[in-house]
């Protein structure tokens, strides 16, 4: 359907070549658009392919919410767990804890739960399409995960606080013993209890996906600029994109999706955007007597994932708020290596070394939208630990708007405005 308040684009620059920018790109060349897209990159490091893998429909309920606040003293990293609020970082993790707790007021996470489960609900139908689209369908892998307690006490708590929580379309049950026994194969520690989550998926492989929208992105004629946007310079209504070697990128749209460096560009044109750098840690090892069918393995008690790709296994954890530009802390990898040795994993330590940082809002949901600042401006980041699962379904939704349709999806509780 045609929006009749927004002209349709003919052409588009996009800044960020994660799975939001490149999903984004891809949807707008197939709407016939000229496409151009700007990322530095030209290896993989982003968070859009360190992650788990995990296509996580399950987690409806924003992590703005009372009960996250309430567990916090148990999950800090000075305690064994993965929260980590280093304190050279307080200027900022301060303040976006203070707008955290504002979010969680019921009223707020209610709205934010109903607006996240409609992003939810078509996430799955957005990655069979792209894939499907870029000859990779059997990169989606749709056979769920597994969470698993090491003792009986917290088998009982985290079953009792799934069963208690909304999941959307997902659902779960029960293991059979042929699942308790595969999992028990793995670790030398036999779980007290697992339960598997149905309709849940993952990436069968982060770097083949990322091979697959390329080649996808260039057969539908997209320009790959491989250098940095370093600013967003006005021109009349609109803004044109600077980059590092001064050329400077008109279009009839420009959409920021860099993830957690998306508030340095906005910043010079008044937009305040209170975006974090929630950064997580993983290593991972070419050990390859790992099951290949095994889904992702959650070991709650550790707040722990651990995946099979192809040709590799890997761990992830950390949930360190800080700055994008800090240095790695050795701890949080030493952290995981422990948590791998004590559970026995098949897993060849120490195994290589990777830090990202996810764009996280203060109210856990991502900002999708076009921005009032500029008429050409159009903005998808702040996807926080959604970015992979909601890759696809937003590069759709941003790509109708900016092509002057309406969205199938309601944007208006993604609009960056919400902050003032």
């Amino acid at each position: 359907m045609q929006n009749k308040n927004r002209p349709a684009a003919r052409s588009a620059v996009v800044i960020g070549g994660g799975i939001v920018g490149m999903s984004s790109a891809i949807a707008l060349l197939e709407r016939g658009m000229a496409c151009t897209l700007i990322d530095p990159a030209t290896e993989r490091r982003g968070a859009s392919w360190g992650n788990a893998g995990h296509i996580a429909i399950e987690q409806v309920e924003p992590l703005a919410s009372m009960r996250t606040v309430r567990s916090l003293p148990r999950r800090l990293f000075s305690r064994g767990g993965a929260v980590a609020l280093p304190a050279r970082d307080i200027a900022a993790w301060l303040p976006f804890s203070l707008r955290l707790l504002a979010a969680a007021r019921p009223k707020r996470f209610d709205a934010g739960k109903a607006a996240l489960a409609a992003l939810l609900a078509a996430a799955l139908p957005a990655w069979r399409r792209l894939v499907a689209n870029a000859g990779a369908a059997d990169l989606l892998v749709e056979d769920g995960h597994f969470i698993v307690w090491e003792t009986p006490q917290s088998a009982a708590a985290g079953r009792a606080a799934w069963a208690a929580t909304d999941i959307g379309a997902a659902r779960f049950r029960d293991v059979t013993p042929a699942e308790m026994a595969q999992i028990a194969a793995l670790t030398k520690l036999r779980p007290a209890g697992a339960i598997r989550f149905l309709g849940s998926g993952q990436v069968a492989d982060l770097g083949e996906l990322a091979t697959a929208l390329d080649r996808r992105f260039t057969a539908l004629g997209g320009v790959h600029r491989v250098q940095a946007a370093t600013a967003l310079e006005r021109e009349g209504a609109g803004v044109a994109v600077r980059l590092a070697d001064g050329t400077l990128l008109r279009a009839d749209a420009v959409l920021v999706a860099t993830g957690a460096r998306a508030g340095e560009l906005l910043a010079p044109l008044g937009l305040h955007v209170p975006l974090i750098a929630e950064r997580g840690y993983h290593i991972r090892s070419a050990e390859t007597t790992w099951p290949a069918e095994m889904p992702p393995l959650v070991f709650e008690d550790r707040s722990m994932i651990v995946t099979r790709f192809r040709g590799h296994v890997r761990a992830a954890s950390i949930v360190e708020f800080s700055r994008v530009s800090r240095p790695a802390d050795p701890r949080k990898w030493a952290r995981l290596r422990d948590h791998v040795a004590a559970l026995g994993l098949p897993f060849a330590l120490p195994g290589e070394e990777w830090i990202g940082a996810r764009p996280t809002l203060p109210d856990y949901l991502p900002a999708i939208g076009a921005s009032t600042r500029a008429a050409n401006l159009f903005y998808a980041f702040g996807h926080q630990h959604l970015g992979l699962t909601l890759g696809p379904v937003t590069g759709e939704a941003i790509a109708a708007l900016i092509a002057g349709e309406t969205p199938g999806l309601d944007l208006a509780p993604f609009d960056l405005r919400r902050f003032g």
